[in-house]
């Protein structure tokens, strides 16, 4: 069965920067402890740094769903409440040839 790749585009409104940027930091360590996690980057636009993009691998739905509900994503989504202007999350499977 095929990994599900997720990529997750954060922009933070401008003000929040700051904010934003250690909370999406703060999840990265716990998050690639978690059962399933294969692999999860964090990546800042170049040019705009509102900008954030994850690339995530897990091993199925269910171990992201999983993440969903952990304690410390949980944590994030409160803190960072009200200082997002923008969020896209595609759930995708890699095609091979």
């Amino acid at each position: 069965m095929s990994k599900l790749v997720v990529v997750a585009k954060v922009v933070a409104k401008k003000e929040f920067l700051s904010t934003v940027k250690s909370s999406l930091l703060n999840l990265i360590v716990p998050t690639r402890q978690e059962d399933g996690c294969i692999d999860y980057t964090l990546h800042q636009d170049n040019d705009d740094p509102l900008i954030f993009v994850f690339y995530e691998t897990w091993e199925n739905l269910a171990s992201l769903e999983n993440h969903l509900q952990s304690d410390h994503y949980k944590a994030h989504a409160r803190t960072v409440k009200g200082m997002i202007e923008d969020k896209e999350v595609f759930k995708m499977t890699r095609i091979e040839v």
